[in-house]
């Protein structure tokens, strides 16, 4: 009777050893899975970021011109031209 005890006391050790174990992995698992989808989500920010100031480069390259940058110029002086300085 007396190995029978022991015997099913290390059974019952090692099930929990076990649970225990499983338990972490599962833990480890989850971390992993939240790590990796933070580090996509990120990835994809910074693609879209990257994309989005790549289009706004673009069409200012494409918009900004000799002839834009000449009446931009003309409209600022006249802007400073009417404005009254205090001395």
């Amino acid at each position: 009777m007396n190995g029978y005890s022991e015997i099913e006391r290390e059974k019952a050790n090692l099930i929990n050893a076990t649970s225990i174990s499983l338990e972490q992995l599962e833990k480890s698992k989850n971390e992993t899975l939240y790590f990796e989808k933070q580090r996509a989500m990120n990835q994809v920010r910074q693609r879209v970021f990257q994309q989005a100031v790549q289009g706004g480069l673009g069409t200012l390259n494409s918009c900004l011109n000799t002839e834009l940058h000449f009446r931009t110029i003309h409209a600022n002086i006249g802007i400073l031209g009417s404005l009254e300085w205090k001395r």
